[in-house]
């Protein structure tokens, strides 16, 4: 194979391998909203598609503020922060909604986007629970039970967030605490946290009595031992399955247990699921607050996307009617590098899963801008040649090895700036850079690479044809 052959043999790869990337999302947005909802909530909803950001999609808007009094002493608050934030994203990584924007809002605050949730209490049951799984032990002493008693006659026993006050606590035999279960009842239990869901491995939905559902869960190889020993220390006794400080179930222990257990209760399919999301991604470091809301309406997205489609369709004709009428057939060649440019960009965007924005619908039109730029400094320099008397296939030649250098600094310099506007940006800024710095990449090569091989065919083809 000569080195033509290749050149089209690595662009129709890159164009059939492009064109298969985009399938799905095609294939995904062609679906009626419901139908999505659908997939999305049984978690079917395809990895590597282009995501639609909040501003094109509609969706809810948290801000959350992380209860820093709760953290424990060992962590730092940034370390606590970047905790809670890659924890939140598995949350909502697993709940099926895809890419989404979070970001560190100042010193204690995290700003959430998920674009489809409409419904904020939906996605405060998936944001906000702490989720602190713990196993304990059940303590049924005669000191113990006449603690309970004098707790039961105080009217104030419990704080807000359901811990014993310290009048409470001080009526308690030393090694003891009590919590309520779900009944609001009142249960003593050992205060020592042998096993907890830090050392769970994997957590899922499973089929109850009564139509309920439950959450069955597996320890990881440590936890196993731990929980094993834990059991068969305490066989007789019952267990306590504590979350968030409320006692879900507390069962007998028959015999030693070693790699996987059951959280039972009312649930239902929906509550379980969340559940088993909340257990499987881990518990935060610390209570968080949502101290901010927003909802913006799926109508308000479509038409943001009719207005930026329709933006990006004029500016694009009115290239290619400009290209064509001024460059003639160079023009056309130009135009079709333009269409490939914008295929492969979206296409890259869909394979890295990649969040759509209106910003970032404006990072498209600039990449393009500064791809167009490109091609007018080759035809330029293509025309410069062909006044100088020299032959087309030395003009093109020349052309492109004049212009170069022009282009390399230019697209070089921008792709700087927006390499730091990804990096040191939020939200809709990064959505812009991110757009701009992929367009950049394309563009060189749909400039350069592209058009010097339809060039170089056509040069073997049919010369006469090429008009500069």
């Amino acid at each position: 194979m000569n080195k033509l052959g290749f050149k089209w043999s690595l662009i129709l790869l890159i164009l059939f391998g492009s064109l298969a990337l985009l399938y799905p999302s095609y294939e995904w947005y062609s679906k009626t909203p419901a139908e999505r909802e659908k997939l999305e909530s049984t978690g079917d909803r395809p990895k590597r598609i282009l995501n639609l950001g909040l501003d094109l999609r509609g969706g809810s808007a948290l801000m959350l503020e992380l209860d820093v009094s709760k953290l424990s002493g060992k962590e730092s608050l940034g370390d606590s922060m970047a905790r809670a934030i890659e924890i939140i994203r598995n949350r909502v990584d697993q709940y099926g909604v895809g890419e989404i924007p979070i970001t560190r809002q100042g010193e204690k605050w995290i700003s959430v986007q998920l674009p489809g949730i409409a419904n904020p209490e939906q996605a405060e049951a998936l944001i906000g629970k702490t989720a602190m799984l713990e196993f304990r032990i059940v303590q049924d002493t005669t000191s113990a039970k006449e603690a309970l008693g004098k707790i039961y006659e105080l009217d104030d026993a419990f704080n807000p967030d359901s811990t014993l006050t310290d009048a409470a606590a001080k009526l308690l035999p030393e090694g003891i605490t009590v919590m309520k279960d779900k009944k609001g009842s009142l249960i003593a239990l050992s205060d020592k946290v042998q096993v907890s869901g830090a050392d769970l491995e994997n957590a899922q939905v499973a089929p109850g009595e009564y139509g309920y559902s439950e959450v069955d869960f597996q320890f990881n190889g440590e936890g196993s031992k731990k929980f094993s020993a834990l059991t068969g220390a305490n066989i007789g006794k019952e267990l306590a399955i504590v979350l968030d400080n409320t006692v879900q179930s507390a069962p007998r222990i028959e015999s030693r247990i070693t790699g996987s257990g059951r959280i039972t209760g009312k649930f239902g399919v929906e509550e379980a699921r969340q559940l088993a999301i909340i257990l499987r991604a881990g518990a935060l470091p610390a209570p968080v607050r949502i101290i901010e809301k927003r909802v913006i309406g799926p109508g308000l997205g479509e038409d943001s996307i009719k207005s930026g489609l329709k933006a990006s369709l004029i500016a694009f004709l009115f290239i290619i009617g400009f290209m064509s009428i001024y460059y003639r057939f160079s023009g056309v060649i130009s135009s079709f590098a333009l269409f490939l440019n914008l295929v492969f960009l979206v296409a890259t965007m869909s394979y890295f899963a990649a969040t759509l924005t209106l910003p970032g619908i404006a990072g498209i039109i600039l990449s393009l801008a500064m791809a167009v730029d490109a091609n007018v400094l080759i035809l330029e320099r293509m025309r410069e040649e062909r006044l100088k008397g020299q032959p087309l296939a030395a003009a093109i030649r020349e052309g492109y090895d004049k212009a170069w250098s022009a282009i390399f600094d230019s697209n070089l310099t921008t792709w700087i700036a927006s390499l730091l506007l990804f990096q040191f940006g939020t939200g809709p800024v990064k959505g812009f850079a991110l757009t701009l710095t992929l367009g950049l990449l394309v563009g060189v090569f749909t400039s350069v690479f592209v058009t010097r091989a339809i060039y170089e065919l056509l040069l073997t083809a049919n010369p006469k044809d090429i008009s500069i």
